[in-house]
C-alpha cells in the first residue's frame, strides 16, 4: 500500500487501481524520469539486506554456531537438502548457492509486501518476475547444452512416444518447455503478489470509504480493517509459498535439463 493511498483515503472514497503500482520519482535522483522510485529501493534494500545477514552470520562461524549462525546456515541447509538434492540428486549441491540467493530474494522483497509503511512488493512489477524467470531460462538450457550438447535441443522436445504421434506430441513440448516454463514462472509468482497488493488495498480503503460515507458503517469499517490483518497473515504464507514454489521449479527444470531420458 502507498503512503499516497493511505493520504488520499482519509479525504475522498476512491477504488484501488493499477496506478497504485507506477510511484513517482524520488526527487532529486529520479527527477522526471521513472528509474529511481520506492521499488528500486526495496529492491536495493532487500540485496544489501540479504548480503549483510549471511556476511555477519558466518563472519566468525564457530563449532557451536550463534542464533546468526543457526539461522543462516538452516535457510542454507533447508534449500539445499529438501530443494536442491531432492530435486536434482546429488548433482544439486552445487545449484544449491544459487537457489538459496533465489528463493532468499524473492523471499525479502515479497516480505515488503506486508511490512507497515512499505506495503508493495517488487515482485508485484511483472518486470522483476519475468528477469527472473529469464535468469532460470538461460540457466535450464545452459545446463542442458553443457550435459548433452547441442542434442539436448532434441532431447528436450522428443518424448520416448510411438514415432507416430511424435509430430503432434513435438510442437507441444516446444510449446511447454520453451515457451510456457518461462512465462508461467514469471506470471505465478507476479499474479500473487498484485493481487494480494490489491486484495489488502480493497479492505484498508474500503473501510476508509465507508466510514467517510456514514458514521454509522463505522462497525463495518472496523470488520473491513479486522480482515485485512487476517489476510496479512494469509498473504504472509502465500509469501512464503511463493519463494518455495519458484525455486523448486527452477530445480526441477534444472533436474530435467540434466536427465538422461526426458
Amino acid at each position: 500500500m502507498t503512503g499516497q493511498s493511505i493520504v488520499l483515503a482519509a479525504d475522498v472514497p476512491f477504488p484501488p487501481s493499477v496506478e497504485d503500482f507506477y510511484l513517482p520519482s524520488i526527487y532529486p535522483w529520479g527527477q522526471h524520469d521513472l528509474w529511481f522510485t520506492k521499488i528500486t529501493v526495496l529492491v536495493w534494500v532487500a540485496v544489501a539486506a540479504i548480503i549483510v545477514f549471511f556476511l555477519m552470520s558466518y563472519r566468525k562461524p564457530q563449532l557451536v554456531p550463534t542464533k546468526k549462525q543457526w539461522l543462516a546456515e538452516s535457510i542454507y541447509g533447508f534449500v539445499r537438502n529438501n530443494i536442491a538434492v531432492d530435486m536434482i540428486g546429488p548433482q544439486g549441491v552445487r545449484f544449491a548457492p544459487y537457489l538459496t540467493t533465489l528463493f532468499m530474494f524473492i523471499l525479502v522483497n515479497n516480505f515488503f509486501g506486508i511490512l507497515p509503511l512499505v506495503q508493495l512488493s517488487p515482485m508485484s512489477h511483472i518486470a522483476f518476475p519475468a528477469v527472473l524467470a529469464a535468469i532460470t531460462y538461460v540457466m535450464f538450457i545452459w545446463v542442458g547444452i553443457k550435459k548433452h550438447g547441442i542434442a539436448y535441443f532434441v532431447h528436450a522436445v522428443k518424448p520416448n512416444a510411438p514415432v507416430g504421434i511424435l509430430p503432434l506430441l513435438i510442437p507441444i513440448e516446444i510449446f511447454s518447455n520453451f515457451l510456457v516454463r518461462p512465462f508461467s514462472l514469471a506470471v505465478r509468482l507476479f499474479a500473487n503478489m498484485f493481487a494480494g497488493h490489491m486484495l489488502l488495498l480493497v479492505f484498508t480503503l474500503g473501510g476508509f470509504a465507508m466510514i467517510n460515507a456514514n458514521a454509522l458503517l463505522a462497525p463495518i469499517s472496523l470488520l473491513s480493517w479486522v480482515l485485512t490483518i487476517a489476510l496479512t497473515f494469509l498473504e504472509f504464507m502465500v509469501i512464503c509459498l511463493q519463494a518455495y514454489v519458484f525455486t523448486v521449479l527452477t530445480a526441477s527444470y534444472v533436474q530435467g535439463s540434466l536427465a538422461d531420458e526426458h
